[in-house]
């Protein structure tokens, strides 16, 4: 009979600390998130802050059709801001100047005959 008992026992400590794993998971989730949408904030404030509207809507447009590039752009941008390499605002021309040197030039091909 007592052996009985210790498996319940058992049994119910394990269900507790499956629970509490749970709670803890969840809670680093939250934690996660919350960095990352704190992270996203500060990144498209810096945006607000160094790029004109036209370049903005440019780099929103770029971010519709190659998200990567959109994003790579955006660390650039970022990166630069941080060190205070950006003085001015960036406007559209620098903001095409920037996508130019981002995306290679897919125009090129390279055939070869044998």
């Amino acid at each position: 009979m007592s052996g009985d008992q210790s498996d319940e026992e058992l049994e119910q400590l394990r269900e507790e600390r499956m629970e509490q794993l749970k709670e803890q998971a969840e809670q680093d989730d939250e934690g996660r998130e919350a960095q990352r949408q704190q992270a996203e904030a500060q990144k498209k404030a810096l945006l607000r802050q160094h790029l004109t509207d036209g370049a903005r809507k440019r780099l929103n447009t770029v971010k519709m059709s190659k998200p990567q590039v959109g994003e790579q752009v955006e660390q650039q941008i970022v990166a630069l801001a941080q060190s205070g390499r950006i003085r001015d605002k960036i406007d559209e021309e620098k903001m095409k100047q920037l996508l130019q040197e981002i995306t290679p030039d897919s125009k090129s091909f390279d055939i070869k005959r044998r």
